[in-house]
């Protein structure tokens, strides 16, 4: 056996002994998990993929057979791809889009307050649907980062939805009394944008 395939042989060997241990970690913590019952998940921070991240869950939902509502906060002015997409099935996803547009466009904080309102009242129908198994709430962190809503009763809205309904929201800014709420909570991190460069957002990336 020449040095070369002795050092690979080595190499494989602690490569293996590493992934045992590692297998025998995983398989711990998969075999404490027993309990089931719904999740909120909050997608927030500066970087790309927030709604993105939450709309892969909505087809992974759909993909297990479940009814999924979606309310989009702030947004409204440009149609998505997202809702394009989503809208071809409207027996198992409800979409509402309850925004007006971007906060520096529309400039009406009392109007951006009232449609808040209006859409916050459309998603406590859709917590109280124990047949819907997850509600995507798109943009709700910059509303409640802007007290366009309560997040105390937000919070206590969220925790009286049904046991097994999932809670996917969006945005930036999410307040810490969400975060304490959740069970799952991601922060995009900023490393580079294209628009940064001058290129313009682009049908199928950005929306």
């Amino acid at each position: 056996m020449t040095d070369e395939n002795a050092a690979a042989d080595a190499l494989n060997a602690r490569h293996k002994e590493r992934m045992q241990r590692k297998k025998a970690l995983v398989d711990s913590h998969i075999e404490a998990a027993t309990t089931q019952r719904g999740v909120i998940v909050v997608t927030t921070g500066n970087g790309k993929g927030k709604s993105s991240s939450g709309f892969g869950m909505v087809a992974r939902a759909l993909g297990h057979g479940m009814k999924v509502g979606v309310i989009q906060f702030i947004k409204g002015a440009i149609e998505t791809g997202e809702e394009r997409f989503y809208r071809r099935f409207p027996d198992e996803v409800r979409y509402y889009v309850m925004g007006e547009g971007y906060t520096w466009n529309t400039q009406d904080r009392e109007r951006d307050i009232a449609r808040a309102a209006v859409a916050w009242a459309k998603a406590r129908e859709l917590l109280a649907d124990a047949s819907i198994g997850m509600v995507l709430l798109d943009e709700l962190n910059i509303a409640l980062k802007l007290q366009y809503l309560d997040v105390n009763q937000v919070v206590a809205d969220l925790q009286a939805r049904p046991l097994m309904q999932h809670v996917v929201i969006t945005g930036r800014g999410a307040p810490q009394e969400l975060i304490d709420a959740a069970d799952t909570v991601t922060e995009m991190t900023l490393v580079k944008h294209a628009f940064k460069a001058g290129v313009k957002a682009m049908p199928g990336v950005e929306f």
